[in-house]
C-alpha cells in the first residue's frame, strides 16, 4: 500500500519517458546541460574511482591486514553515499532531500577520514590510492552542488526552515526519470560497486575465519 502511494500508476507510466535526458531544441541551455551532466556523467562515472579503490585494497591485501573492520567501513560509506543518491533519483527534491544530502555528505567525509586513519597503521596506503580517495571525497559534494543549482527555490526554502508541510515529506518526482535510465544506472552501480565490495567483504570474512581456525 505504501509503495503504491509513493509510486502511483501515473508515475509508473511516466517512467517510460526520458525527456530530461534528451537534448531539447536548445541543447546548450545551462539547466538542461547541468542535468545531463549530473545524470549521464557524474553519477555513472562515480563508479570508476570506487572500482579503482577496490582494486587498490585488493592489491595491498586488505584481507590480511585491516580486514573486515575496514571493509565494513567501506560498506558504511557506500550507504552514506547511496541513500541520498537514491532519494535524488526517485523523490522530488525538497528541503528534506537536500538536508539528507548535506548531512550524508558530511557523514561520508567524516567516515572517510576515519577509514584512512584505520587503514594507515594496518596496510600500505599508496599515493595512487590517496589520490583516488580525493575523488571519492569530493564527488558527494559535487553532486549536492549540482542538485542545489538545479533547484534554487528548494535551497531557499531549506535555508528558511521549510515552512510548507510538503517540504519535509518524501514525495515522488513530478517528472520521473525513465525506467530504462534507472535500470541502466542500477546495473552499472551493481557491477562496478556493490559486487566488488561484496567480494571484498566476503574475502575478509573468509580470511578472518581461516585465521581464527589456525
Amino acid at each position: 500500500m505504501g509503495a503504491a502511494r509513493f509510486l502511483p500508476r501515473k508515475v509508473w507510466r511516466q517512467w517510460r519517458q526520458a525527456d530530461d535526458l534528451r537534448p531539447g531544441p536548445h541543447p546548450t541551455d545551462v539547466e538542461a546541460a547541468a542535468r545531463r551532466f549530473l545524470l549521464l556523467g557524474l553519477l555513472p562515472l562515480w563508479v570508476v574511482p570506487g572500482l579503482a579503490d577496490w582494486w587498490m585494497h585488493r592489491r595491498t591485501g586488505i584481507e590480511r591486514t585491516s580486514g573486515t573492520k575496514e571493509s565494513a567501513v567501506h560498506a558504511l560509506m557506500m550507504t552514506e553515499a547511496g541513500v541520498p543518491v537514491l532519494m535524488g533519483l526517485l523523490a522530488r527534491v525538497n528541503p528534506l532531500v537536500l538536508t539528507t544530502m548535506g548531512a550524508s555528505a558530511l557523514a561520508h567525509g567524516a567516515t572517510a577520514l576515519y577509514d584512512v586513519s584505520l587503514a594507515t597503521g594496518e596496510r600500505e596506503i599508496r599515493p595512487v590510492e590517496q589520490h583516488i580517495h580525493s575523488f571519492l571525497e569530493v564527488l558527494p559534494l559535487t553532486a549536492l552542488a549540482f542538485t542545489a543549482c538545479l533547484h534554487p527555490d528548494q535551497v531557499r526554502s531549506t535555508l528558511r526552515g521549510g515552512s510548507h508541510p510538503q517540504d519535509w515529506r518524501l514525495l515522488p518526482k513530478e517528472r520521473p526519470l525513465s525506467a530504462g535510465y534507472l535500470a541502466g544506472l542500477a546495473g552499472v552501480i551493481g557491477l562496478g560497486v556493490a559486487l566488488p565490495y561484496a567480494e571484498e567483504l566476503l574475502r575478509c570474512l573468509r580470511a578472518r575465519s581461516g585465521g581464527g581456525a589456525a
